[in-house]
């Protein structure tokens, strides 16, 4: 058996729940990239994507499913993984460029804030990316309430990799809101490892918005002395 085909074929039972062990493994690697992410270190990017690629084919469960494991397309979360994996390339080459022109020695990014020029810029990107992607997915067959879930999560997490891309210390608050709504969101519909994922990244998103809020305050007073 190759290791692709046992990768996709195993799962690990828990009571009556059957979980793929490539939604646990994306799981763990996310959450990796996160912790990885914090200290701005490059790496964290890769780590990413090979998460994001296997969570791909867990939430195109019609698509890739095997034995009983859940077999619906949400195509919110398949497509956050998608977006997330390009978002992740384009901030891997941003922080890799970093860490050339200033030096292997110093870190990927310096964290800031938003200004108010790329707020009035990104506040109404935001509204247009989450109504285009509502009616996509209204398109795909989604409705009711977890239309609306799966538009924010998707939406959210496209804002929140790209700020940490350019370093804003306000994705970390946009993370936050992602994961209060995609526990439940996880949970209900049978993604247990993903559900957990986020329930754990939470504190770590708490952490990493003060580290990056403290680095932020320390670099701007030495810029300024």
């Amino acid at each position: 058996m190759s290791v692709i085909k046992w990768l996709f074929e195993s799962t690990l039972h828990f009571g009556s729940k059957s979980i793929a062990l490539r939604e646990i493994i994306g799981g763990i690697l996310g959450l990796s990239s996160a912790v990885l992410g914090m200290k701005r270190k490059v790496i964290a990017w890769p780590v990413g994507i090979l998460g994001d690629a296997l969570l791909f084919t867990v939430f195109l469960g019609a698509v890739f499913a095997y034995a009983d494991q859940p077999s619906a397309n949400f195509y919110g979360q398949a497509s956050r993984n998608l977006l997330l994996i390009i978002v992740s390339v384009y901030g891997w080459i941003t922080w890799a460029r970093h860490r050339r022109v200033n030096g292997t020695d110093q870190p990927a990014v310096s964290p800031r804030w938003t200004t108010a020029k790329e707020k009035q810029v990104l506040v109404p990107a935001i509204i247009v990316f989450f109504f285009l992607s509502m009616q996509i997915f209204k398109a795909l067959g989604e409705s009711g309430t977890w239309l609306l879930v799966d538009t924010w999560i998707f939406t959210g997490t496209a804002l929140a990799t790209y700020g940490m891309s350019r370093g804003y210390v306000e994705f970390w608050l946009v993370w936050i809101a992602v994961d209060l709504v995609g526990v439940p969101f996880a949970f209900k519909n049978g993604y247990y490892p993903t559900g957990t994922l986020y329930a754990i990244y939470l504190p770590f998103v708490v952490w990493g918005f003060i580290s990056w809020l403290r680095i932020s305050k320390q670099e701007k007073l030495a810029a300024v002395n």
